[in-house]
């Protein structure tokens, strides 16, 4: 063979591939920048969010096309948040992972589905929960003052003191060039007490009566419930037409005080009418109901403001689809606002909307539910939460407004979930990991140092017992090491792949893959020279017979990793990638250096030395074997 050749090809790989390591799309910066791998957040810092997708009806995983319309999304918002190489990817049929090197923030709020609702408020009622509750009291002190703009000329908006997820909501309003304004809702303690003898409204129906064919897996939860809290209970929850006064019947209170018990998920299942009519359901089973609970724009719901205050909410009328763009801007008094832009459709659906509230088309509203102004209130819904529901003072043709004590990011980030639309699955976060930039730092460090062992105990046993052969494992190990590095580097770029804590696990096991390979082609260069060949002629011969038990140990150890990648989740697939990289490089290694610069040495006068080599005993016992023997004299007698 010519070993020339085959060396020149492995010159010619580790020039390519460092011309592109220099030189590449993505490359930057300095000499030292460019040689930089990217890292992930477990070596540099950074946060880690895991989210799980949940279907609130059926418990099926979503498709892969709705896995992946949602990993998009979310991508989306957190792009928005203005961070760099942030990565989301999907895991199995139910995970996206989102990863964020180099800062730690909070991302639970980039899985909120972010359904926006727009409802007509058609009753209200106490949702303390309590079952002897006091009926509150209207109190002019209560309800913020909206100004003299917040009239049908709509050019501004009423104030608030509250963050949006304090104790006051944020407000629509309309933005310049609409006509008509929306006042700010009362607080929840100016809102009328229920009276078990009001009347329903005329927009309201009777319980059931709105409710679309449940699916079987939701009655079956229902029945379940229904045997939790009792016949008696059940009977006495169906039967309410409103809203029930446990103080003038303390019968009803005992019979009702099972379902204050429920917890969030199992009343989650419940008719809308029923969470609304049971007092003994407060505010606080209904606000940590499952995310999607009330995302159905056909059906009457139930949802809370503030905690305290409970309403009956239509059907949607306008939906998130609805809106074309949102943006978190400043307004005129240099408040932080989230600016709705409606679609065509979906401004004549607004529109529509604010002029059935403005003029109680129906009576739909009842008394409980209307403004200080006597006009329908709309609730603005963004998932199980009522952010705002302002009363409509007039019919909006134009833009809107959500306003409130927003900070830029609280803007930013409620603006970019409503821009880039609702997910097509809920999803629930499992686990948030933080790495601060030291740890990661004492992680790097760790793993460096780990590998740096490994090879050094790996090259010390070689020259040990090789000695000369031992250079060969050395050179070999070298030139394995650049190729991952360059590697690393290149496909970080190419493919966003990141270097972790478990990808350096899975190159130190390389170690021992590649250490295999030298074993056995060592051992069966010994055993042809014990066979009688010379050493020039036992290394072709030794390499023929010992590849391909070198090719099926490493196509074993790639197959596994292989399989790895393809079925776990998690840092674990980090491992196998590594683990599988450093393999195949290992054979090119094995291929292109290993037997050319064998072939090499085998020419060399120091390869034939018993004390050099690192063959001794099998050369020396090789020269015994040869040696001719001496033929016996015999003496005439």
């Amino acid at each position: 063979m010519r070993p020339g050749r085959q060396l020149a090809v492995l010159a010619g790989i580790f020039v390519v591939l460092y011309l592109l390591v220099f030189f590449s799309g993505g490359a930057s910066g300095g000499f030292k920048d460019r040689l930089e791998p990217r890292l992930g957040l477990d070596l540099i810092g950074g946060t880690r969010l895991t989210l799980e997708a949940k279907n609130s009806v059926d418990g099926q995983a979503p498709t892969a096309e709705n896995l992946e319309e949602a990993r998009q999304i979310i991508e989306n918002r957190v792009n928005a948040f203005g961070v760099a190489e942030a990565e989301v990817v999907t895991e199995g049929n139910r995970n996206i992972v989102i990863s964020l090197p180099g800062e730690n923030r909070d991302l639970t709020d980039v899985g909120t589905p972010a359904e926006l609702r727009f409802r007509k408020v058609l009753k209200a009622a106490d949702g303390s929960g309590a079952i002897a509750a006091p009926a509150p009291t209207p109190s002019g002190s209560a309800s913020p003052t909206p100004s003299g703009s917040a009239s049908p000329s709509g050019s501004a908006s009423p104030s608030a003191t509250a963050s949006p997820k304090g104790t006051a909501s944020p407000k629509v309003t309309a933005s310049s060039g609409g006509q008509g304004g929306m006042a700010p809702a009362p607080s929840a303690s100016a809102t009328p007490a229920p009276s078990a003898s009001a009347s329903p409204s005329a927009g309201a129906s009777s319980p059931g009566a709105s409710e679309a064919p449940v699916p079987a897996s939701v009655e079956e939860q229902r029945k379940a419930v229904e045997q939790k809290v009792g016949a008696a209970a059940w009977k006495a929850a169906n039967d309410l037409k409103a809203p029930a006064d446990l103080t003038a019947d303390p019968s009803l209170a005992d019979k009702l005080k099972p379902f204050g018990e429920l917890s969030p998920q199992e009343v989650a299942v419940l008719p809308a009418q029923m969470q609304f009519n049971v007092p003994t359901i407060g505010c606080a089973q209904l606000d940590k109901r499952p995310a999607g609970s009330i995302s159905d724009p056909k059906q009457q719901t139930v949802a809370c403001e503030d905690g305290a205050a409970k309403y009956l909410l239509d059907q949607a009328k306008v939906l998130g689809t609805d809106v074309s763009d949102a943006s978190a801007v400043l307004d005129q008094t240099n408040a932080w606002v989230v600016s709705l832009d409606f679609s065509g459709s979906g401004q004549d659906k607004w529109t529509a909307l604010t002029r059935e509230a403005f003029n109680n088309e129906g009576n739909a509203c009842d008394a409980s539910a209307l403004g200080q102004d006597g006009k329908c209130r709309v609730a603005v819904v963004l998932d199980n939460e009522i952010v705002s529901s302002p009363e409509i003072q007039g019919v909006l043709t134009g833009n809107s407004q959500i306003t409130g004590s927003f900070t830029q990011q609280d803007a930013s980030t409620l603006a970019g979930q409503l821009r880039y639309g609702a997910l097509p699955a809920t999803f629930e976060a499992q686990e948030q990991q933080n790495v601060s930039a030291t740890l990661g730092a004492s992680h790097l460090r760790a793993g460096l140092l780990a590998a740096g062992i490994g090879m050094l105990l790996v090259i010390i046993y070689a020259f040990f017992y090789y000695r000369l052969l031992g250079s060969v494992i050395f050179l070999s190990l070298v030139l394995s090491a650049l190729l991952v590095f360059g590697a690393l580097i290149v496909l970080g770029r190419q493919i966003g792949f990141t270097l972790t804590l478990a990808g350096i696990a899975g190159f130190i096991v390389s170690l021992g893959v590649a250490a295999d390979s030298f074993v056995i082609y060592f051992e069966r260069l010994k055993d042809e020279i014990r066979e009688g060949r010379s050493p020039r002629s036992a290394v072709p011969r030794a390499w023929a017979r010992a590849r391909r038990t070198i090719i099926s140990a490493n196509a074993i150890s790639i197959l596994a990793a292989v399989v790895l990648y393809i079925v776990s989740v998690g840092t674990v697939k980090g491992f196998a990638f590594a683990l599988g990289l450093a393999t195949v490089l290992d054979l090119v290694v094995v291929f292109l250096f290993r037997h050319p610069i064998m072939t090499m040495f085998a020419r060399t006068q120091a390869f034939l030395s018993p004390r050099v080599s690192g063959l001794g005993r099998v050369l020396r016992s090789a020269e015994t074997d040869q040696a001719p023997t001496r033929p016996s004299r015999v003496k005439e007698a």
